[in-house]
């Protein structure tokens, strides 16, 4: 009999009872398949109903197949910012898990990952424009939550990760000093740490992070270059934005701001804090300094990245070429220093003035070939 009712004693001597199910399956191979279950209903009428869908399972080959509960995207949020702490910078873990919990938790927190489809996408977008949002903003919402879909799908937790369509957003424009700009903040600004800090952002380029974390190992000035190991993010040091050290040269103005900065011999860092330590919240310690060099200066008001971007459109103002920059700015791809590419001054010029060098007599093109045997 495939249905039968299982008794026995627990560890306290009182009789236990349960309707179980006994199925020998004949699979089309010849294979025999047994399956002994507790029904999920504990009656002999349960167990009944619940043999013959256990026959039709194995009849139909869905058996050991039942689909899971979907989870919702409150339930699975832990687990996503798990993964974005083990492989993540912590910026980017923070920046992570502040979108969920000021955007995405609660527009989809309670629905289903397979609830989340391309029209509740659409209306979340135009929610969020109609918020204030820039395009690009939201489009940074929406790479949050592609990835989580993503990431769901590869835990086996979703099937089909929905179609997200961007926002076409302007491209942002970059603020930096004329030559002219970059000379009044530098030789007019306050004497000491912040003077040495904005030399060395003007001449290398560097992080307001970056330049926190720099320690005095990482200074060659005899060989006139240091390495970029470190970044400095919310009282965290961290590898550089994309993962990896550079090595960028010391110009004359660089090594200049550094020799003339007196070092605490106390401190392995090169901008030190007055207990020694490295700058913990340069995002937010060093934002008044610049602003306050700035009107020193008789500059209009700006950030540190301003400083970065200067070193950049400077370079390619020069004739620097584009793969040079990459390299000294630390941008894992090309397509981040292209936004510079505009103000090469010649560049589209000589492109098309290689077409005038005169071919030697007797070169053929490939058309010019055509027909020759």
């Amino acid at each position: 009999m495939s249905v039968r009712l299982r008794k026995w004693k627990d560890k306290d001597g009182k009789v236990q009872e349960a309707w179980a199910v006994d199925v020998k399956f004949q699979h089309p191979d010849g294979r025999v398949e047994r399956i002994r279950k507790a029904s999920p209903v504990n009656t002999r009428r349960g167990a009944e109903q619940y043999e013959r869908e256990l026959r039709q399972a194995l009849l139909y080959g869905t058996f050991g197949k039942e689909k899971k509960e979907v989870p919702t995207l409150e339930q699975f949020q832990e687990r996503f910012l798990d993964h974005a702490r083990t492989n993540n910078k912590v910026s980017t873990a923070k920046t992570k898990a502040d979108i969920l919990r000021k955007h995405l938790v609660p527009a989809f927190g309670r629905l289903k990952l397979d609830q989340i489809d391309t029209a509740k996408l659409e209306t979340f977008k135009a929610q969020k424009v109609k918020e204030g949002l820039s395009k690009k903003s939201v489009n940074n919402l929406l790479t949050v939550l592609r990835k989580l879909l993503a990431l769901a799908q590869e835990f086996g937790e979703l099937d089909v990760v929905p179609k997200v369509e961007w926002l076409k957003a302007p491209k942002p424009e970059i603020d930096f000093l004329s030559f002219e700009e970059a000379e009044q903040l530098e030789s007019l600004a306050e004497p000491g740490r912040w003077k040495a800090m904005i030399s060395l952002a003007l001449n290398t380029g560097l992080r307001i992070g970056e330049l926190a974390a720099l320690s005095w190992d990482c200074v060659d000035m005899t060989a006139g270059r240091l390495i970029v190991k470190r970044n400095v993010f919310r009282g965290h040091l961290g590898t550089p934005k994309g993962g990896r050290e550079r090595e960028v040269p010391l110009n004359e103005r660089a090594l200049k701001a550094l020799r003339d900065y007196p070092r605490r011999i106390d401190s392995p860092w090169v901008f030190p804090q007055r207990d020694g330590g490295f700058i913990r919240n340069p995002q937010h310690t060093c934002s008044e300094a610049i602003l306050r060099n700035a009107e020193r200066a008789g500059i209009r008001p700006i950030g540190w990245h301003t400083l970065r971007h200067t070193f950049a459109s400077h370079l390619v103002m020069r004739g620097v070429p584009l793969k040079a920059v990459q390299e000294l700015m630390g941008h894992a791809t090309i397509d981040m220093t292209m936004r510079y590419a505009h103000l090469s001054p010649n560049v589209k010029k000589d492109a098309v003035r290689a077409l005038d060098v005169v071919r030697p007599r007797g070169t053929l093109g490939a058309h010019d070939q055509e027909g020759i045997a």
